[in-house]
């Protein structure tokens, strides 16, 4: 999606709401914040937390038709609001406009703009950023994978990955387009970005491995400047070089074996194609601290969750847990029942050193997977700790919650 800058509209236009939603929550000015093929995305606001938030506009009447297609739309739409991740664009609502045939949903807003614009607009970054927007894409893209059944973006591209600027902070975006995409696609439309889009994406059998292919194209793109097959003049041949196994001529620009190579596991076959798992392990992407061991304190973790426990016995046998594979680190999960309210503890040992983190879990909002992921961010622990921690989470709750449902 193409994002425009800042409008320079005169005042009148943006102090009034042009579209109010169906609550009377969010209200949508003039100002257009992006473009794209098949949405327009607007500035808009929050009355009820008083925050500006993205106001995105799809029609969907040329690509989906039926009412039913229409239904299962919103449906799917809808239950992008549980998603939450530090580098998932954050989801608030979604409806339909069954006399514009508009799909409307309200995110987060991105002042910065996309990776690409942001990647061209700062030639010289160091390869110690680019590393660092792709373990953060690749963290997203875990969480994403890891539902069930896992949520695929299908048209994952540098165009809509979202940036915040002061904090070098990278978000996957445009997730409600993708499953309106998916639809199309469905219903017998490919529609995507041609350039990014794996060998058996254009097929009817393909899983979450396709946002692999296309994250491959994106680190490309970040460290040659190059948009993939811009030596191409038509989808068509496009689709040709791809269905061939023919890669961009831009991989050819990359001198550096270790960048090359990793940009060739993430565009291998599907059969041989690694997911975000074990791609977060690979060499290319460790940096210093990974070798320096692990923070003592978790300084930015949601304040909210931090509470007062005494210690709990453990409710559950399941929920500790030792890595075998990592002899030296041990991880606990207690929890307790206070008033409807769940507040856990994670405990970390590790070589002799214990570390205790309290936290509260919201029943309603939160997901095991979202706050393991959270921690696993924090605590600068492995990637791979996440669903070890997560599946603590869920024992623990379970036997608390018995009637809980994951």
């Amino acid at each position: 999606m193409e994002v425009e800058s800042g409008a320079n509209a005169a005042d009148a236009d943006d102090s009034e709401f042009v579209e109010v939603d169906p609550t009377g929550r969010y209200g949508r000015y003039n100002e257009v914040l992006g473009r794209g093929a098949f949405k327009t995305v607007y500035k808009a606001f929050d009355e009820v937390d008083g925050i500006e938030v993205a106001w995105n506009q799809v029609n969907v009447q040329d690509v989906l038709g039926r009412p039913e297609d229409l239904e299962r739309l919103y449906s799917e739409v809808h239950l992008l609001r549980g998603l939450k991740h530090k580098n998932v664009i954050k989801f608030f609502t979604s409806w339909v406009d069954p006399r514009t045939k508009n799909v409307n949903f309200i995110t987060e807003i991105f002042t910065s703009g996309t990776l690409r614009q942001y990647r061209k607009k700062h030639k010289n970054v160091d390869m110690k950023a680019v590393k660092n927007w792709a373990r953060q894409i690749l963290r997203g893209l875990l969480y994403l994978h890891s539902h069930d059944p896992p949520i695929i973006h299908r048209d994952l591209k540098c165009d809509n990955i979202f940036v915040n600027g002061n904090q070098g902070e990278v978000k996957i975006g445009d997730l409600g387009l993708a499953t309106i995409l998916r639809q199309a696609h469905a219903a017998h439309s490919v529609i995507g970005t041609p350039e990014f889009m794996a060998p058996e994406l254009y097929e009817e059998d393909y899983n979450e491995l396709v946002d692999i292919y296309a994250f491959g194209m994106c680190v490309l793109e970040l460290v040659t400047f190059d948009y993939p097959y811009s030596e191409c003049t038509n989808a068509a041949q496009i689709y040709k070089k791809v269905s061939s196994g023919i890669k961009p001529a831009a991989l050819d620009k990359v001198k550096d074996p270790e960048v090359r190579s990793f940009i060739q596991k993430c565009l291998a076959t599907a059969s041989k194609r690694l997911p975000a798992r074990e791609l977060l392990k690979d060499p290319f992407l460790q940096c210093e601290s990974d070798r320096d061991g692990v923070a003592d304190s978790l300084p930015s973790l949601n304040k909210d969750r931090v509470n007062d426990m005494e210690e709990l016995p453990s409710t559950n046998p399941y929920s500790e847990f030792k890595d075998d594979t990592q002899k030296s680190k041990d991880f606990k999960v207690k929890g307790k029942l206070r008033q409807d309210n769940i507040f856990l503890r994670l405990r970390i040992s590790e070589q002799g050193h214990v570390r205790n983190i309290h936290f509260a879990f919201d029943l309603e909002a939160d997901t095991a997977f979202s706050v393991a992921s959270e921690m696993v961010t924090e605590l600068d622990l492995s990637d791979q700790d996440v669903a070890t921690i997560a599946e603590m989470i869920d024992a623990e709750i379970l036997s608390l919650v018995p009637d809980w449902k994951p």
